[in-house]
């Protein structure tokens, strides 16, 4: 007889639920032509923002749009970009039917917590996503602190991104570099470039400045750009920006 009953049997696996932080794809043209253009001019050649995370095509904006949608070189185009799509939501029939025939599974809702990566341009208004940018170059490195410090000013064109943490930037970030993190971003010197916190969906990040002169400020997908003038009382000065509801809220500190 065995030293273990059945009733006693040790199981060989457990089932739990989990919750996954994803990438919503949010499509809203069937035209993939131009979406591969509007991905390369947004993440490059070789793009390394994303790193395999598993994602969501979002269909509810091109459902009543009879252009057929190819699924298989939609997922050639996303996984170049290192995403993984797993399901689609929303959409036609036709597009669950064609989905499904490429392994696609059909997902009812979509977590309000999860990351948007639009398929367009975003309009200028204060509710759009905002544009992600390239990964940091080779010579910054993240300490064990999960804190990125950068300690040299930053010129036009050049951009940093803080993965998976916060971002200190010593030197002026000067009109047309960009710094991105996922977490906040703090820049003691003039910030006159275009600041991106909170870049996977992080409501809870801020951006600080000594001197806030930013070309652009973004946090979790809601941004504000320089067409709208800074108020008198943060321009040029110290300054911190939160997100409250749907809105950016600028502080003097």
């Amino acid at each position: 007889m065995s030293a273990a009953s059945a009733g006693h049997a040790r199981a060989s696996f457990d089932l739990k639920s989990a919750s996954l932080p994803l990438i919503t794809v949010v499509l809203k043209t069937p035209n993939l032509a131009t979406l591969s253009q509007e991905l390369q001019a947004r993440f490059g050649e070789t793009p390394d923002f994303f790193d395999e995370d598993p994602a969501v095509i979002v269909l509810t904006q091109i459902a009543q749009d009879p252009t057929p949608l190819s699924f298989s070189v939609l997922l050639t185009l996303l996984k170049h970009y290192r995403l993984r799509p797993f399901g689609i939501h929303g959409g036609s029939l036709a597009h669950k039917e064609t989905a499904a025939a490429v392994g696609l599974m059909d997902l009812p809702e979509i977590s309000s917590s999860a990351v948007a990566v639009p398929g367009d341009a975003p309009a200028p208004a204060a509710a759009a996503p905002a544009p992600v940018a390239a990964p940091a170059p080779a010579d910054a490195a993240n300490p064990a602190n999960g804190t990125m410090v950068i300690d040299r000013p930053l010129r036009s064109g050049q951009q940093i991104y803080a993965r998976g943490c916060d971002l200190i930037v010593l030197q002026a970030v000067n009109f047309g570099a960009e710094i991105i993190a996922d977490g906040n971003i703090h820049v003691y010197a003039p910030l006159r470039g275009r600041a991106i916190a909170g870049a996977r969906g992080n409501t809870d990040a801020r951006i600080f400045s000594t001197c806030m002169e930013a070309q652009l400020i973004s946090i979790a997908g809601i941004y504000r750009t320089s067409e709208v003038a800074l108020p008198a009382d943060v321009l040029g000065k110290p300054a911190q920006v939160r997100l409250v509801g749907e809105s950016l809220v600028l502080d003097p500190i």
